[in-house]
């Protein structure tokens, strides 16, 4: 047991730290406990003491109590009702609370229960799990039910925590959230921004740096939500940290609130869309700096690699293919992992050099076969539950793939560098690893050669614009859904004149040769950059 002899002098991470040493990552991570640092923990409890008729209080999920602590510690007489569903976390609390009467803790879930009270103040940092971690349809169900509102499936479970919180506030009430801050750039945050706008609760949000975590033990982004259920509901102040000492703009915020200032970080809370990332309220946007631009849906398509639902029964090298009899007029030509490319080009060499080095580099493509070795290896699935998992279950028949031919264009779905773009030569299909990109047919763009287009995503400027509708995870990992990238926005090619495009297609074929002997010239594309910034910079 974790010993607190004084609760008003336990003003670090110390009783978390102990927790940590005894109890196995595996089990902390199976109920996402990541505790929250007790410096931020002060500053929440801050917001919440702001709050001069502050009486009752709820930790909705209450851990070892840092939030309690840090405002028993300021306000002795708080009385406070916590909840947590793991029974060794919860035992230690009691613990460390066994002396303080006015704390009340429950094991109980509290996504069901306590749906009828209210309270002055809730301040909490919500389990951080992902809609296919949890018992997401009961919760849903739930949660929609309750506050008589329709979500998306693939909504996270502390956002959730979050919606029945502010539904749990009194007039007046504050709320300080920490939670990852990828809801304010994703499509399923789109009804939580919707919430917090109808409702006229949101006050601050303080967004973390991508490059630091907040938490040691999980790699996400964090932001800290300020929310109050009072009369000054006219404007929301976003705040970007990106050091420890930043948090200092913080308290002064927290402690002249209502009387803040209007700045160029502050915005009506009628001007805030929630359909659109909010990434545009709290960071300079790249696009800005360029005129003429058009939407890239207008230019082409972005759609998701073939999912197979089961790649390592679907996928083949040549020697696997060769161990089951499976003859090549049934196997698609395919790259299965990112790793596989190197470079901006993948050529026909590149894919056989592939298949030599016996890579998985093919599909199953059996659909009417009758040949005696295929079907024997579509029955070894149905043997193995291959043919039971979710996406199989859902094909007729469930060995067949999905249909998407494949594309002149890859782009990365994961990366840290910025996006990466690949002209696939060899004309072959590919996983999930790699977005398609084709080329729009009857567009505004249909008469562009593909390759200006190419040479157009291999720039910087492209990049540029582009990361204005990322998605970020921590530490520099960002990530482009298929409609992130038909969403964006890109310089518009066409009122290029055909001077102009020979010029840059000759430094684009001159760039093409230097790859492909694995000694790419980037001059060439920093002068394609020069030229498209010359013509559409607003400078």
């Amino acid at each position: 047991m974790i010993e607190v002899k004084d609760i008003s002098k336990a003003t670090d991470n110390v009783v978390e730290k102990s927790y940590s040493k005894l109890i196995s990552l595996g089990h902390r991570k199976k109920f996402a406990q990541f505790f929250t640092p007790f410096q931020l923990a002060s500053l929440m409890a801050n917001w919440l003491l702001g709050n001069q008729r502050l009486n009752t209080v709820l930790e909705p999920a209450f851990g070892l109590g840092v939030f309690s602590r840090a405002l028993l510690s300021k306000k002795s007489d708080l009385f406070i009702k916590g909840f947590d569903i793991d029974e060794k976390i919860f035992a230690e609390g009691k613990e460390i609370f066994s002396e303080t009467p006015n704390v009340n803790l429950h094991l109980e879930d509290y996504m069901f229960n306590d749906w009828d009270n209210k309270y002055d103040g809730v301040i909490c940092n919500p389990p951080y799990f992902k809609f296919h971690d949890y018992d997401n349809k009961t919760i849903l169900n739930e949660i929609e039910n309750r506050l008589k509102i329709k979500l998306n499936g693939f909504t996270n479970l502390y956002t959730l925590f979050l919606l029945k919180s502010i539904y749990q506030l009194n007039s007046n009430g504050r709320l300080a959230y920490i939670i990852p801050s990828e809801f304010l750039n994703s499509d399923y945050g789109k009804l939580v921004k919707s919430a917090l706008i109808k409702n006229n609760i949101l006050r601050h949000i303080v967004v973390f740096d991508f490059e630091e975590n907040v938490f040691d033990d999980a790699l996400t982004t964090a932001c800290i939500l300020l929310c109050s259920n009072d009369e000054n509901n006219q404007s929301v102040k976003f705040s970007t940290v990106k050091r420890i000492s930043d948090l200092e703009l913080v308290r002064t915020y927290i402690s002249e609130y209502p009387l803040n200032s209007v700045d160029g970080s502050t915005f009506s809370v009628k001007a805030l869309d929630p359909e659109v990332k909010w990434r545009k309220y709290y960071q300079e946007q790249n696009g800005i700096r360029y005129k003429n631009l058009i939407p890239f849906s207008s230019v082409a398509k972005v759609v998701r690699g073939i999912a197979t639902g089961a790649n390592d029964y679907f996928t083949f090298s040549k020697l696997k293919a060769n161990q089951y009899g499976i003859e090549e007029k049934y196997l698609l030509p395919c790259i299965c992992k990112a790793i596989d490319v190197k470079d901006n080009f993948f050529t026909k060499d590149n894919y056989h050099s592939l298949i030599k080095s016996d890579r998985q580099t093919f599909l199953l493509n059996a659909i009417g076969s009758k040949d005696e070795n295929v079907l024997k290896y579509i029955e070894l699935g149905e043997k193995t539950g291959v043919d039971k998992k979710y996406l199989t279950s859902c094909r007729t028949p469930w060995y067949s793939l999905e249909k998407r031919p494949p594309s002149p264009i890859w782009v990365s779905v994961f990366n840290r560098s910025g996006l990466k773009f690949i002209r696939n030569e060899a004309n072959i299909s590919n996983l999930t690893t790699f977005h398609c990109v084709y080329p729009a047919q009857n567009s505004l763009f249909d008469n562009v050669n593909v390759d200006v287009l190419f040479a157009y995503l291999l720039t910087n400027i492209a990049r540029e614009i582009f990361e204005d509708n990322r998605r970020e995870y921590g530490n520099g990992l960002q990530k482009f859904e298929p409609n992130d990238l038909n969403k964006a926005m890109m310089l518009d090619l066409t009122l290029l004149d055909k001077k102009t495009e020979n010029k840059i297609l000759e430094l684009y074929n001159k760039y093409r040769k230097s790859a492909i002997i694995k000694s790419p010239t980037e001059n060439y594309l920093t002068e394609i950059n020069n030229i498209l910034k010359t013509k559409y910079s607003h400078c």
